[in-house]
C-alpha cells in the first residue's frame, strides 16, 4: 500500500487567473492606488499556489526531453527579432525623413468605419473600445501563465514542449513579417512618427534616387521605365552617407544608414529600432496577441478561451482606432497566426493526442491484456503496460525529429537571406 499526499486537480482556476490579472492590472489606469496594493498580492499568491505544485508534479522527465527544443527555438527567435529589427531600420532610413512626413497615409476603410461608430454607438461603449484593457506584455504574460498551469495538470505536459512550439511559430512569424514589409515600403498611418523617433538622413538612399525617386509620382516616367525595364533617369550628383567604422559590421552601413550623432554602435542603432514607424505589414503586436489566443484555446479551452479571444479583437481594434496599423495590418495578422499555428502543430500535439494514440495502442493489446489479467500474469500485464507508454514516447520523440530538422532549414535560410542582402547592397556601392 501507498500512503502521501496528492492536491487535487485543478481544471478551471486558470481561466480565473486570467481574468483577475487582466483585471487587476486595468486598475493602473482606474485606481492607481489600489493597482499598487492588489497586483503585487496577486502575483505572490500565483507564485506560492506554483511553488507549492512543484514538489507533485509528476512530469519532469518530459520537461527535460524538451529543454533542447526550447532552447533551439529560443536561440531561432533572437535571431529572427534581429533580423527583424535590421528591416525596420533599413525600411524607414532608406526613403530618408523627408519622404515619412511628406507622403500621407493610405486610405484605410476600418478606420473610417470606427470614427462612424463613435458617432453611433453609445457613449459608454465607445469608451470601453477606446480602454487601453490589453497589451502586448499582457497577452505573453497570459501565455506565461498558461505555461506554468502544466504543475496543475490544467495544461498536458510538458510545459517546456508548448513554449518551444509558441516561440517557434512567432520565430516563423516574425521572419515572414520581415520579408513582407521589407519588400514593399508603406507609408506609415502616423507621418510624424519617423522624424520624431529616427534620426536617419533626410534624403534617400542611393538605391531609392535611382530606381525610385524619377519615377514616383509622374506617370510618362512610370510608363517609360515599364516599357524599357531599365531605370533610365539621369540622377545627378548624390550626397554620401556617413561611413562609421564598425570593423567586420561595416556592412551593415548600407542598411541602417547611421548619422554622426549615433553612428556609435550598429546594435544600439537596432536596440532603437522598436516597432518602427512606416507600416509594416503585418502587425507584431496581433501575431503575438493571436498566438497566445491559439495556444490557449488548443491547450486550455473553456470559457476563458472566449475571453481571450474578446481581448485580441479589442486589441485589434484599438490598434486601428489608435493608427499603429492599418486595419489590413492586423486582419492578415490573424489569419496568418492562426495557420502558422496549425501548421506547427507537429511541434507539440494538440490537447489529448497523446491520450489517444495511448488509448488506440490499448485496444490493439486488449485482448492480450484481458487474457493476462485472467490468468493472473502480473508481469505480462506490467510488459503491456510499458509497451504502450514507450509508443507514446517514441512517438513525440519523432516529433522533435521533425522539428529540430525544420529548424535546421529554418536558420540556414535566415544565414542565407542575410548573406544575400549584405551582397546585394555592398556590391552596388
Amino acid at each position: 500500500m501507498r500512503w502521501g499526499f496528492s492536491p487535487p486537480k485543478i481544471t478551471c482556476g486558470l481561466g480565473l487567473a486570467a481574468i483577475s490579472y487582466v483585471a487587476v492590472d486595468y486598475l493602473r489606469h482606474l485606481s492607481p492606488a489600489w493597482h499598487e496594493r492588489l497586483q503585487p498580492a496577486l502575483w505572490s499568491i500565483l507564485a506560492l499556489i506554483a511553488i507549492s505544485r512543484v514538489p507533485f508534479y509528476k512530469h519532469w522527465s518530459s520537461e527535460f526531453r524538451a529543454a533542447i527544443p526550447f532552447v533551439a527555438s529560443m536561440l531561432f527567435m533572437l535571431a529572427c527579432f534581429l533580423l527583424e529589427a535590421l528591416s525596420v531600420r533599413l525600411v524607414t532610413a532608406v526613403l530618408g525623413l523627408d519622404w515619412h512626413s511628406e507622403t500621407p497615409p493610405l486610405p484605410d476603410t476600418g478606420q473610417w468605419l470606427l470614427l462612424s461608430l463613435n458617432e453611433k454607438l453609445p457613449g459608454p461603449l465607445v469608451e470601453i473600445l477606446r480602454a487601453r484593457i490589453i497589451g502586448l506584455h499582457h497577452f505573453l504574460m497570459l501565455f506565461m501563465m498558461l505555461a506554468f498551469s502544466v504543475l496543475f495538470d490544467s495544461v498536458e505536459a510538458p510545459g517546456l514542449g508548448l513554449g518551444a512550439r509558441y516561440m517557434f511559430t512567432m520565430a516563423i512569424g516574425r521572419l515572414l513579417r520581415a520579408i513582407t514589409f521589407v519588400s514593399t515600403i508603406l507609408p506609415s498611418a502616423r507621418p510624424w512618427c519617423a522624424a520624431a523617433r529616427f534620426r536617419v538622413p533626410a534624403y534617400p538612399h542611393h538605391w531609392a534616387q535611382k530606381y525610385y525617386v524619377p519615377y514616383a509620382s509622374d506617370a510618362d516616367a512610370i510608363r517609360q521605365i515599364i516599357n524599357r525595364d531599365i531605370a533610365y533617369a539621369d540622377t545627378g550628383e548624390y550626397h554620401g552617407d556617413y561611413h562609421p567604422d564598425w570593423g567586420s559590421m561595416n556592412f551593415l552601413v548600407n542598411f541602417l544608414r547611421p548619422t554622426p550623432a549615433e553612428g556609435a554602435s550598429w546594435f544600439s542603432l537596432l536596440k532603437r529600432a522598436g516597432g518602427g514607424c512606416n507600416d509594416l505589414l503585418y502587425s507584431g503586436h496581433m501575431l503575438v496577441a493571436v498566438l497566445t489566443a491559439m495556444a490557449w484555446t488548443e491547450a486550455y479551452g473553456g470559457f476563458s478561451s472566449a475571453f481571450i479571444w474578446l481581448l485580441v479583437m479589442h486589441s485589434a481594434q484599438r490598434e486601428i482606432r489608435e493608427r499603429h496599423h492599418y486595419t489590413v495590418d492586423c486582419i492578415v495578422a490573424i489569419y496568418v497566426g492562426i495557420l502558422l499555428w496549425k501548421m506547427t502543430g507537429f511541434i507539440w500535439p494538440a490537447k489529448d493526442s497523446m491520450r489517444s494514440r495511448r488509448l488506440a495502442k490499448l485496444e490493439r493489446i486488449q485482448g492480450r491484456l484481458i487474457q493476462a489479467a485472467k490468468d493472473s500474469d502480473m508481469d505480462e500485464v506490467r510488459e503491456l503496460l510499458k509497451e504502450v507508454e514507450l509508443r507514446s514516447q517514441e512517438s513525440q520523440h519523432k516529433g522533435h525529429s521533425r522539428y529540430l530538422w525544420l529548424f535546421s532549414c529554418a536558420t540556414i535560410f535566415l544565414a542565407l537571406t542575410i548573406v544575400l542582402l549584405a551582397f546585394t547592397w555592398t556590391s552596388d556601392g
